[in-house]
C-alpha cells in the first residue's frame, strides 16, 4: 500500500515507487492542490495539468543536481510538494510564506527564478553552455508551455539551441491554453503535431527494423535517411522542431506516467538536444478547472464543491472600468482598435471583443510584437488601444521607445496592474513603470486617482494625438474624494494645507488623504495633491506649491527611484531652492509576495505609514501604536 503523501521522503521516494503506485500518489497530490489553492488562491488549472509529468520529471532527474528549469513558473506547485516544501505548502503566496513561482533562495531544487514566459530555453542553453565549459555532469531540462511558445524569445533560445554543441531538453507541455486558447501559427502547427502519433511509432519501429539486418543494419539506416524525410514530411506538416536542430519525441500522453518516463529517458540518454511534445490536460482531475480552465488559471480562494469565489464583491474593478469605457468609446469612433497580449479577459476587453471582434487583436505571450504592431496600426491612421499588465510592458521597452515615442504616433498604453499587486510577487509587481516611462521624449503618463477620473483620461489619452500611458492599479475603482472629474491634464489640489502638502499619484491619493487626516489629529494641516498627470509635471499647479510651502511629500505606488517624485525634486530644486521635497515610494529593490495591504503596512506606504513619514521630517513623536 502507497504511503501517503506526507509520509515519503521527497523527492528521493519517487525513484522507488512504482507505476501504480506514483498514480495514487498523483491523486493524493491533486487532492492537496485543491485544498490548499482553495483557501490560498493562485494558480490551479496548470498546476493539476502537470502532476504526472513532474512525477516523470522526479522519477528521471536528480533536481539537487540536474536543472529544471519551469518556464513562467506559475506551474511548480507540485515540484514545490515534491522537494521538502510540502510542509509549508499551506503559506502558498502568503507574507513570508512560499512563493507561488521557482525561487533559487528558496530551495537548491530550483534552478532559476522566472515569472515571465519564454525564458525557459535561453536559459537552459546558457546553463548547458556553462556545465560544458566548466566539463561538469548534469541535465538541463527546461519545461515550457505551447502558450510560451508565442514569445519571440522561445524562439531565440531554439535556434542558437538546436545548433548548439551543448545539449539541453525542452519539454513542450502542450495543453493548447495560455490563460485564454493560444491564437496564431504555431498553435495551428502544434494541432497539427497532436494527431501525428504515427510519425513517431513509423520512426523509432523503421529503425529497429533495419538495426536488425545482420552486417548492413546501421549502413540501412544512413542509407534511408531520404525515405526517412519523406515520411516525416508526408506525416506530420512542418517538422517544424527537426527542422532546428532538435530530435522530436512526441506527442506524449502527457497523463501517462510509464510514457512520460520512456520518453524523458530517451531524451536523457540521446547525444543530441532533444524536444519531448507532451500532451496534457489543463485542469486535469477537477472537474471545474476541466470545464473552465481560463478561470481556474489565477484564481482567488474558492469553494472546493462549486467552483465559485468564496468572497463575492460587485464592485467594479480598474479592468472592468477599462473595458466598458472602451467598449463605449469605440462605439462612438471606428478607428479605435484594441490590442492585448493573451490577456483579453485579464485587462477587462472580454466585451469590446465580443461587440468589436474584427478590432480586436491578440498577440499572445509577444509584447513587443504587440507594441510595434500597434504602432503600426496608428502609422496607418488607427486609433491603437494597447492593455498590458505593468510587469510585462517592460519586455517591450525599446518598442515603446523606437517605434512609438521616436515617431510621436498616437498609441495608448493601458497599464493594468501598475503598483503593487499582492501574492504574486517580485515578478508581476508593477513599480517601475513611472521610472521607465517619464524619461521618454513625447509620452504622456497619466495616473488616475479614481473611477470617474480615470474614464475622463481614457477619452483624453485616445485624442491626445501622441503617445500616452494611463497607468492603473489592480483592484476597485473607487473615487477617493468628490469634486470635479474633467480631466484637462492638469493637477487637481483637493486640500489646502498651511503646513505642507503632499502630492500623490493615482492610487496614492487615498492613502495621502488618510495620511492627512490622521496628521490633523497631531495639529498639523498638510494639503492634498492629485498629480493626475506625471509626465510632464503639471509645473504652474505644482509651481504655485512648491511657492507656498516648505515641504512637500510626494508619493507613488512606484520605486522612489527615477519616478514622479524624482521628477518633482528635481523641478523644486532647479525653480525653488527653499523647499525641501520628500520622496515617498518603495524602496529600490524587488519587494516580496504578500497581500496588497499587509505590503503598503510593511513599508511605510499606507495612510498611517506616511503620516508617521511626515510626522518624523516635522520633528514629532508619531508614536509606534499607529
Amino acid at each position: 500500500m502507497v504511503k501517503r503523501l506526507e509520509e515519503l521522503d521527497l523527492p528521493e521516494d519517487i525513484k522507488k515507487l512504482d507505476t501504480e503506485e506514483l498514480e495514487l500518489l498523483a491523486v493524493q497530490l491533486r487532492e492537496k492542490l485543491i485544498d490548499t489553492v482553495s483557501e490560498t488562491g493562485g494558480h490551479l488549472a496548470s498546476n493539476l495539468g502537470v502532476v504526472e509529468l513532474t512525477l516523470a520529471l522526479h522519477r528521471c532527474f536528480d533536481t539537487s543536481k540536474d536543472r529544471i528549469i519551469f518556464d513562467v513558473g506559475h506551474q511548480s506547485y507540485v515540484h514545490k510538494m515534491l522537494t521538502g516544501r510540502l510542509d509549508r505548502f499551506s503559506t502558498l503566496r502568503k507574507l513570508d510564506g512560499l512563493s507561488g513561482f521557482p525561487k533559487v533562495g528558496e530551495s537548491i531544487h530550483d534552478a532559476f527564478d522566472t515569472g515571465h514566459s519564454s525564458t525557459s530555453i535561453s536559459a537552459a542553453y546558457g546553463m548547458a553552455a556553462a556545465r560544458d565549459l566548466k566539463k561538469e555532469k548534469y541535465d538541463v531540462v527546461a519545461v515550457i508551455g505551447d502558450g510560451s511558445l508565442t514569445g519571440g524569445l522561445a524562439y531565440e533560445g531554439l535556434n542558437n539551441l538546436g545548433n548548439a554543441d551543448s545539449k539541453a531538453i525542452v519539454i513542450l507541455n502542450d495543453n493548447g491554453m495560455s490563460i485564454r486558447p493560444n491564437t496564431g501559427g504555431i498553435s495551428d502547427h502544434l494541432a497539427k503535431l497532436r494527431v501525428s502519433k504515427g510519425y513517431y511509432k513509423f520512426k523509432t519501429g523503421l529503425k529497429r527494423s533495419m538495426r536488425s539486418v545482420p552486417g548492413v543494419g546501421e549502413g540501412i539506416v544512413r542509407g534511408a535517411s531520404k525515405l526517412r524525410d519523406v515520411a516525416k514530411y508526408a506525416l506530420v506538416d512542418g517538422v517544424f522542431f527537426e527542422e532546428l536542430g532538435f530530435t522530436y519525441i512526441g506527442p506524449i500522453d502527457g497523463h501517462d506516467i510509464d510514457a512520460l518516463t520512456e520518453a524523458l529517458m530517451m531524451a536523457k540518454n540521446a547525444e543530441e538536444s532533444c524536444l519531448v511534445h507532451v500532451l496534457t490536460t489543463k485542469g486535469k482531475g477537477y472537474r471545474n478547472a476541466e470545464i473552465d480552465p481560463d478561470v481556474f488559471h489565477g484564481t482567488g480562494p474558492f469553494e472546493k464543491t462549486t467552483g465559485l469565489p468564496k468572497k463575492t464583491d460587485p464592485k467594479m474593478t480598474y479592468s472592468d472600468l477599462f473595458g466598458m469605457t472602451m467598449t463605449e468609446m469605440a462605439e462612438r469612433d471606428d478607428k479605435i482598435v484594441s490590442v492585448s497580449a493573451a490577456m483579453i479577459d485579464g485587462v477587462g476587453m472580454a466585451e469590446f471583443a465580443k461587440e468589436f471582434p474584427e478590432r480586436t487583436f491578440d498577440a499572445g505571450i509577444a509584447e513587443q510584437h504587440a507594441v510595434t504592431f500597434a504602432a503600426g496600426l496608428a502609422a496607418a491612421g488607427m486609433k491603437p488601444v494597447v492593455s498590458i499588465y505593468s510587469t510585462f510592458l517592460e519586455r517591450a521597452y525599446d518598442q515603446i521607445v523606437m517605434d512609438v515615442c521616436l515617431m510621436d504616433l498616437p498609441v495608448v498604453f493601458a497599464i493594468d496592474r501598475a503598483g503593487i499587486v499582492g501574492a504574486d510577487g517580485e515578478t508581476h509587481h508593477g513599480v517601475f513603470d513611472l521610472s521607465y516611462l517619464t524619461h521618454l521624449p513625447n509620452m504622456k503618463v497619466l495616473c488616475p486617482s479614481g473611477a470617474a477620473e480615470m474614464r475622463q483620461m481614457l477619452k483624453y489619452a485616445v485624442s491626445c494625438g501622441g503617445p500616452c500611458a494611463v497607468r492603473y492599479p489592480k483592484g476597485h475603482a473607487h473615487d477617493p474624494y468628490l469634486g470635479e472629474h474633467d480631466f484637462t491634464g492638469k493637477s487637481i489640489v483637493i486640500r489646502e494645507g498651511k503646513d505642507g502638502y503632499i502630492i500623490a499619484a493615482g492610487s496614492m491619493v487615498h492613502h495621502a488623504l488618510m495620511a492627512s487626516d490622521i496628521l490633523k489629529g497631531e495639529g498639523l494641516e498638510i494639503g492634498v495633491v492629485d498629480a493626475a498627470i506625471v509626465k510632464p509635471i503639471d509645473e504652474e499647479t505644482i509651481g504655485r506649491i512648491c511657492a507656498e510651502a516648505d515641504m512637500i511629500f510626494t508619493c507613488e505606488d512606484n520605486v522612489a527611484a527615477g519616478g514622479f517624485g524624482s521628477a518633482v525634486s528635481s523641478f523644486a530644486a532647479e525653480n525653488y531652492p527653499g523647499v525641501r521635497v520628500f520622496n515617498i515610494g518603495w524602496p529600490l529593490k524587488f519587494i516580496e509576495h504578500g497581500s496588497i495591504p499587509e505590503l503598503m503596512h510593511r513599508y511605510g506606504m499606507d495612510g498611517y505609514g506616511i503620516a508617521g513619514k511626515i510626522a518624523k521630517a516635522k520633528g514629532i513623536d508619531f508614536g509606534e501604536a499607529r
